[in-house]
């Protein structure tokens, strides 16, 4: 193949808002580790004269559900955006509980790690009392026990996308996946752009713990994805769904949120198929903190209460187009008429074969191999 990949670049307040769910967020060149020790400068915090500083991904609230938090409570909200969970640890490490922020929705397998380095809050749950709403599959978890530190905003997988008028038989799982790329799709490509993600696509294929550290498994994927799958790659893409709404890949990588929204756009809405792989999936959950050193701990206590509620909660869900863990909340949405629920929420048995993603000693390989494997796409 002649054509280099390319890289697809979207408007800077976008793909912050769609990084969110790169697992290894801060990963690219240093680990969560080394951000949490190694202060970098950062620009300047949120305001601490009053209201409610957010600092989150952007594009990842209703502008409306803002507005009708100041309407109730009075508190103006002001939104600050990162691209990266490395990014927002950064600054956050950088101002010592001096940031202004009152709000942050750092990833599930960062919160252990911003806890034990003081940048969190403990919650006061007397102040939560909409937490008994929350799905109990979705709290309590090994890496907030109890719910110390987070609750949760919203969660989803990863699969892909095909166009079914060139690949005309039913794939279902990710060994399908990798045999299409190398066959039909051959060309027209596209993985996310992110390290790990592709590499939990291929560990879950072979049967693999997709947090596996073992130097052999490691070894066999480098070989494969940059020997076998590299030349087969058009492109890279942190927003996949502008793309499968223009027909533009055959094959798409594809967070399940992202992909239906390129499926709600397309003209043709049953040319592309979104397949939640029969070997499972990696597991993402953004979750509400808030920060040390709070200027209105109370106000965003009480903001948190507020998207708990299930009449936001459903508000909330319509904009993003992900699960926002509140029990009942697939029944209202179906009430409410949500288009193509089924890549919002997940069957049980689809749910129990998905992985919390984890912070591992192999992050800095799996970078490397990422590097590599971009190096040699198309080629």
């Amino acid at each position: 193949m002649s054509d280099k990949p390319v890289r697809v670049l979207l408007p800077e307040a976008m793909a912050k808002g769609l990084s969110r769910r790169i697992f290894l967020g801060g990963a690219l060149g240093l680990g969560v580790s080394a951000t949490l020790a190694a202060c970098s400068t950062g620009g300047g915090g949120g305001s601490s004269s009053g209201g409610l500083n957010i600092y989150t991904w952007g594009e990842y609230d209703d502008p409306d559900v803002l507005k009708a938090f100041t309407a109730d409570n009075g508190a103006a909200i002001t939104i600050d955006s990162y691209g990266s969970n490395q990014e927002m640890i950064s600054k956050l490490v950088t101002a010592s509980g001096t940031s202004g922020y009152d709000l942050c929705v750092p990833t599930h397998q960062y919160i252990p790690q911003m806890a034990a380095s003081n940048l969190l809050e403990e919650l006061d749950h007397s102040k939560l009392p909409n937490m008994e709403n929350l799905d109990p599959a979705y709290i309590d978890q090994e890496f907030d026990p109890g719910n110390k530190y987070s609750v949760p905003k919203d969660w989803g997988s990863t699969g892909f996308v095909y166009d079914t008028t060139i690949i005309t038989r039913e794939l279902t799982s990710w060994a399908d996946f990798w045999d299409a790329a190398q066959n039909e799709a051959s060309g027209k490509l596209s993985l996310l752009e992110d390290p790990g993600e592709i590499a939990y696509a291929y560990f879950l294929w072979k049967g693999i713990d997709p947090n596996t550290t073992d130097e052999g498994h490691l070894e066999e994927y480098r070989v494969f994805i940059t020997e076998t799958i590299a030349p087969h790659v058009q492109a890279f893409e942190s927003y996949p769904s502008g793309t499968i709404a223009q027909n533009g890949r055959t094959l798409a990588h594809a967070w399940n949120g992202d992909a239906r929204q390129g499926i709600l756009n397309n003209a043709d809405r049953e040319r592309y198929r979104y397949v939640t792989p029969s070997e499972g999936g990696n597991l993402w959950q953004d979750n509400w903190a808030i920060v040390k050193g709070a200027p209105n701990a109370d106000a965003a206590h009480e903001f948190i209460n507020y998207v708990l509620d299930p009449e936001v909660s459903l508000q909330e869900l319509v904009y993003i187009g992900y699960n926002t863990a509140v029990t009942g909340i697939e029944e209202m949405a179906a009430d409410a008429g949500v288009e193509m629920p089924e890549l919002i929420f997940f069957t049980d048995e689809q749910v129990d074969k998905l992985v919390f993603a984890q912070l591992t000693d192999a992050e800095q390989t799996i970078v490397s191999i990422y590097d590599e494997l971009t190096a040699a796409a198309g080629q």
